[in-house]
């Protein structure tokens, strides 16, 4: 079973570390992020990660993550 930690370090990563992350906040069942550069965010990674979906709009990246989003995202804020 994966713990919340093991997956807030995988979808940092996948999301291009945290030198790439502008800005990281939830809302709702999604993790939305502002990153510097598109191309280091890797799509798979994330979906292997548990994301539910992937959407990529300019420098904005959401992420599907469901209910847990809050802890999630907390997580991710004690990572960076």
């Amino acid at each position: 079973m994966t713990t919340y930690d093991d997956r807030a370090a995988r979808i940092l990563a996948a999301l291009g570390g945290v030198e790439n992350i502008v800005d990281i906040e939830p809302c709702t069942t999604r993790l939305r992020s502002e990153v510097r550069d598109t191309a280091r965010v890797d799509v798979p990674a994330l979906r292997a990660a548990g994301a539910h979906g992937v959407m990529v709009a300019g420098r904005v990246v959401q992420v599907v993550v469901g209910p847990s989003v809050d802890v999630l995202a907390s997580e991710l804020e004690d990572l960076m």
